[in-house]
């Protein structure tokens, strides 16, 4: 069993910065690939930023350029560095272990003046 636990949700003015950690129990994090969701209110969970394994990743269109995933291993945990932050981020954000189907509790991000 995997247990997931994100942090660092916050509230935010427009053009600020956040960063989230995801910290994962468990053995063989390093085997898996991991990825951020969020879900607006009255919109479906969509993907974030996904890193593999071994370190390729890949962003949503929204966030491209402005979202940095990354993870370290050796501390089993993940990080989503989000800049120029606009309204249009704000919801929960869900850490993901999508091949075993794992995810966390979310932490809310709030991006308002």
């Amino acid at each position: 069993q995997v247990q997931l636990v994100e942090s660092g949700g916050a509230v935010v003015q427009p053009g600020g910065s956040l960063r989230l950690s995801c910290v994962a129990s468990g053995r063989r994090f390093s085997d898996y690939d991991m990825a951020w969701y969020r879900q607006a209110p009255g919109k479906q969970r969509e993907l974030v930023a996904g890193i593999s394994f071994d370190g390729r990743t890949n962003y949503g269109a929204s966030v491209q350029g402005r979202f940095i995933i990354s993870r370290d291993n050796a501390k089993n945990t993940m990080f989503l560095q989000m800049n120029s932050l606009i309204p249009e981020d704000t919801g929960v954000y869900y850490c993901s272990e999508p091949s075993r189907n794992y995810w966390g509790q979310g932490t809310q991000v709030t991006v308002s003046s």
